[in-house]
């Protein structure tokens, strides 16, 4: 179940919202935004990042399987299962707004959750499980990718924020299935000495029957060693 300050039952403060982002002077970053809100459209974006990643072996790879699988999730529980049950409708189109604003192709699904920005969460908080640096240097872009939703206009604030938590919640959930390889070396238990037992009273041995040579009486030879 979604939480209560993330649905559409808080739209006046959302709405209240989106217009004072939409608000906001024009400047030299609109541009930019306009191009990355496009650049992650499916996830290409993404998976351009990760395909970088990926060139080198170890935690770099591992954290762009982590962070694609994640995004696929995430993007199929959003699209496919979420936004159908709350179907809400998306901002309405402000006439005055900058070409520099426009999206090529206006979408057509439902506004809530922000699809975008649970993919984006889902890649970085994958990322960051399996190489932190990496995804504290990708965080900024995916935060980026959800505000440029609100900038456009094709997203309310909650949309984004619901998308942020649900991207988040699923790679995180990830390491039920698939655990996080461990950065520190596991830790050597040194040799414990055993109390010694008088004529070896009170030992138990277990013997494999299936070791060993077929001519070999393992049981018979530590009869005789010991009492």
């Amino acid at each position: 179940m979604m939480p209560a300050a993330l649905t559409p039952k808080k739209q006046p403060l959302d709405l209240h919202l989106f217009t004072t982002v939409h608000d906001l002077p024009s400047n030299p970053t609109d541009r930019w935004l306009t191009w990355l809100s496009q650049a992650a459209n499916k996830g290409k974006l993404w998976l351009a990042v990760a395909a970088v990643l990926g060139t080198r072996k170890g935690p770099t790879r591992r954290a762009a399987l982590r962070g694609m699988g994640s995004l696929w999730v995430s993007s199929a529980m959003s699209n496919g299962v979420i936004k159908p049950i709350f179907r809400r409708v998306r901002p309405v189109a402000y006439p005055d707004k900058p070409i520099t604003r426009t999206l090529r192709r206006a979408p057509r699904t439902f506004s809530f959750p922000s699809g975008h920005s649970a993919s984006a969460a889902a890649f970085a908080t994958g990322v960051a499980l399996e190489a932190p640096i990496v995804g504290a240097a990708i965080a900024p872009i995916a935060l980026a990718v959800g505000f440029s939703r609100i900038r456009v206009g094709v997203h309310y604030p909650g949309d984004v924020l619901a998308g942020f938590a649900i991207g988040s919640s699923l790679a995180l959930a990830s390491q039920h299935w698939w655990k996080v390889r461990p950065t520190r070396p596991a830790k050597v238990r040194t040799t414990q000495v055993a109390p010694a037992l008088p004529e070896g009273r009170g030992l138990v041995i277990a013997v494999n029957p299936n070791s060993g040579s077929a001519n070999d009486d393992t049981v018979a030879l530590i009869r005789v060693a010991l009492i």
